[in-house]
Order: C-alpha cells, then structure tokens, then sequence
C-alpha cells in the first residue's frame, strides 16, 4: 500500500501540500484586495477628474464673463479720461465711443472691434483697451487700423487714422515697441489716465 502521507507532490508530505494551498489561497486572496483597491483607485482618480473638468468648465466661463464685464468697465472709465488727455494735445475730440466700434462686411459679419472711439473733423483716434498689454496686442491693433482705415475709405471718410493702446500696467519693452509702431501709450496714473509723448516720437498715419 502507497505511503499517503509522503511523496504526495514533488516529494511533499500532505500536511506541507494542504500548508502550500493555504498559501496560495492567501496570495489570491491579496492579490485580489490589491485588484479591488487599485479599481476603487482608478474609480476615484476617474471621478476626481470629472469634477476638476466641471469645475474648470464653470470657472473659464465665469473668468470669460468677467473679462468681457471688465473691459466694459474700463472702456467707460477710461474714455472721459482719454478724450482730456487728447484735447490737451490739440485734438480737441468731440465725439467719443466707448463701448466696441464694430465694423463689419457686406454679409453683417464683423471684421474687427475698436474699444473706444474719438474723432473730430481732422482725424479719428481708435484705442485699444487692455489690462497689461503685450507685444501681440500691437499687432493686433495694426491690423485693427488697417480694417478701419479700409473701410472708411469705402465710405469717402478721408480723415487721418492713428491708434493708441491704454493699459492699466505697461512694460518697458511693450512701451518702447508701441511708440515705435507709431501708436500713442495710454498709462493708468492714479485715478485717471496720462499720455505719454518721446521727443522723438512720431504718430503713424493710417
């Protein structure tokens, strides 16, 4: 009769093969806590993530309405301010528009908005409302006069274009590179607005 407690498996007594299950059972049972964990992990992360999303989502949307509420805002405080500052050059603006210039194309489509608006018999004064400017802005605005200058044309207007970027903080660089783009640098100076004019500077004439 075969000795049923020795060579059972590879030489294994019973007792050492059913200690052997024991262990793998216990190795698959962690092994499966660990699955369950590492699930209610991804779960979480998965969930986390969502919200983050929302939250992102809200937050762009109530930055975008508040970016657009501030720039109306400013436009309408900084005009009054600007048209002084202006007519202490000589300008002598009559009519100022605050509040977005739209020009648009045969099919109503709009092409460009202008903040704010100054003009008098000679010459039309288009500035460019910004928080911090940036030396895309400058660009931006070129174009901008370009559009305007166009279209005014197409409407027999021969005055004089000219622009200016206000800004509530103005870098050295972004300064320098406005006024020589030829483009008048509107600067926050306590509650209202100052204009500042290099010897050597020369407005462009669009």
């Amino acid at each position: 009769m075969a000795d049923t407690t020795t060579n059972y498996l590879h030489g294994e007594t019973f007792e050492q093969f059913l200690a052997s299950l024991r262990e793998i059972r216990e190795m698959n049972k962690e092994i499966t806590e660990q699955h369950k964990e590492a699930r209610q992990r991804m779960e979480e992360t998965d969930r986390r993530l969502k919200e983050t999303e929302r939250i992102v989502r809200r937050n762009s949307k109530q930055m975008g309405g508040l970016h657009r509420r501030f720039g109306e805002l400013a436009e309408h405080l900084v005009a009054p301010s600007i048209s002084k500052r202006f007519n202490e050059l000589g300008y002598h603006f009559g009519a100022v528009s605050p509040g977005g210039h739209r020009i648009e194309d045969d099919k109503g489509k709009v092409k460009t908005e202008i903040d704010i608006l100054l003009e008098n018999g000679e010459t039309i004064m288009a500035v460019e409302v910004k928080t911090k400017p940036a030396i895309k802005d400058i660009e931006h605005h070129i174009r901008r006069l370009e559009i305007l200058r166009d279209h005014r044309r197409g409407i027999n207007d021969k005055r004089k274009i000219q622009g200016a970027i206000a800004g509530a903080v103005f870098g050295i660089g972004e300064k320098k590179a406005t006024h020589e783009a030829g483009l008048f640098v509107i600067e926050q100076s306590g509650d209202t607005m100052k204009i500042e004019v290099p010897d050597d500077f020369t407005p462009r004439v669009f």
